[in-house]
């Protein structure tokens, strides 16, 4: 296997004039509040070479995964999409089997709430959570995990509770890098890896270091810490796009995964870069 076949397992897409985007608050980001739309998303994984990508939601709003889906439903590019749905009603479900049937329905791969924004650490450990969680399981689906590092442990407990859920840790779990301490996100990750039914994606790195002044052996302990813990057959590339223009360029981060993986051999490198996309998200069956 080579690493020619490249997936973007975590992108964003939206339309203001559709939907506001309420997080993009504050001066710092001003640059990405602005239309972020499939054509402009198309130009740069051509330019970058990258064959296949997934969606991810971006806010807690219902209407927006049958609308990723639909969109999905017509492209070639965007074989999964990562929704939202309240995991916490009664009737999830049925929910997820009526998104399983809509226009573009076959591309729903997995599920995703912003845990980030929860004030509980341990929100994930809800009981009307826990619920939600394995009708997400019993969908076939997985579960994208975007905490802080404070929320690892809880991610830990709940995969520990759902052994037959594959949970998805989004941009490493958010480590310090700005700071350029590894503790006590290492050994949180490194816990949550001692789960085979766990993944994690190399996305996210750059806009958790210094966005003006970060370098590749800024991010190096963490993409490394990651690669022990998970190893490449649970570790996928994400660009993060369009966030990540706040501190890179959509092909400057992919180089920078390219360059974090040069020691893998060819067969573990091409798995970072594509091989565990298609794998967990099973994306090549949803042509």
């Amino acid at each position: 296997m080579t690493d020619t076949r490249v997936v973007d397992a975590h992108h964003h897409l939206w339309d203001l004039a559709v939907r506001d985007q309420d997080w993009l608050t504050g001066p710092e980001l001003a640059p990405i509040r602005r239309d972020f739309l499939l054509d402009e998303l198309r130009a740069e994984t051509t330019a970058a070479g990258v064959a296949a990508t997934v969606l991810v939601q971006t806010v807690t709003v219902a209407e927006e995964t049958p609308e990723f889906l639909a969109l999905a439903a017509g492209s070639d590019l965007v074989r999964g999409v990562v929704g939202w749905t309240d995991l916490t009603a009664p009737g999830v479900a049925d929910e997820l089997a009526r998104l399983t049937e809509l226009p573009g329905g076959t591309r729903l791969v997995a599920i995703r709430h912003q845990v980030q924004s929860e004030r509980d650490p341990e929100w994930l450990l809800r009981p009307d959570v826990g619920a939600g969680l394995a009708a997400v399981a019993a969908a076939g689906l997985a579960y994208d995990l975007v905490v802080l590092p404070h929320q690892l442990p809880a991610c830990v407990k709940a995969a520990e509770r759902h052994p037959g859920l594959t949970f998805v840790l989004d941009h490493l779990g958010k480590p310090p890098i700005a700071s350029g301490t590894t503790e006590p996100w290492a050994s949180a990750v490194r816990a949550l890896a001692a789960l085979p039914h766990t993944v994690c994606k190399l996305s996210g790195l750059v806009t958790e270091a210094d966005w003006a002044r970060w370098s590749v052996d800024d991010l190096r302990p963490y993409a490394d810490t990651a690669l022990d813990a998970f190893g490449p057959a649970r570790l996928m590339y994400g660009s993060d796009w369009p966030v990540c223009l706040l501190a890179s360029s959509y092909g400057q981060f992919l180089d920078t995964v390219r360059e974090l993986t040069k020691d893998l051999g060819p067969h573990e490198r091409a798995q970072v870069l594509g091989g565990t996309a298609d794998r967990v998200y099973r994306l090549s069956g949803r042509a």
